[in-house]
């Protein structure tokens, strides 16, 4: 890695990359007539894309932080003694997860890049931006990240010993 700018990675071998975030879906929620249909529509357009691309995968810790405040917070303005109980019950539960590593989460991106030439940011984002249309007609969400999100994205591949938490 050379520098982060924006929206782009920039490598020492004369890369430079951008990195689209896919936000999760829940396919519980679909039947399995929605589920192949959103997978053929899909399929369908990623075949359309001419350029290389790479999809990632990556886990992470679930930050369990927000939610053990807000427990405590009304474990301290309770009176009710059987509240009490089962807020530490659950606080204590929560904790467990955490320590054991059971609670992680997948984030999922797609990696674009190309040539580092000058000019070529507009047309990468427009690549991008095809891209994201893609997933949007299965009613994916999905953005181009930004510098901040490329570093935890970095630190989460290259360091195992890595823990990011968001804390915006």
């Amino acid at each position: 890695m050379k520098d982060i700018h924006d929206n782009f990675l920039y490598t020492r071998d004369g890369q430079i990359l951008a990195y689209i975030k896919i936000h999760p879906i829940s396919i519980d929620l679909f039947s399995d007539s929605e589920k192949e249909q959103i997978s053929k529509v899909l399929t369908a357009e990623l075949s359309s894309v001419q350029k290389p691309f790479k999809f990632l995968a990556v886990s992470r810790p679930v930050d369990i932080t927000p939610l053990v405040n807000e427990y405590q917070s009304l474990l301290s303005e309770t009176t009710d003694q059987k509240q009490k109980e089962l807020l530490r019950n659950e606080i204590m539960e929560i904790s467990n997860f955490a320590t054991s590593g059971e609670v992680i989460e997948r984030n999922f991106f797609i990696m674009l890049w190309s040539p580092y030439r000058q000019g070529v940011e507009p047309d990468l984002i427009k690549e991008c931006k095809e891209m994201i249309q893609k997933f949007e007609s299965v009613n994916i969400s999905s953005d181009i990240i930004k510098e901040q999100e490329i570093v935890r994205l970095c630190n989460l591949i290259n360091n195992p010993a890595y823990i990011c938490f968001d804390f915006d």
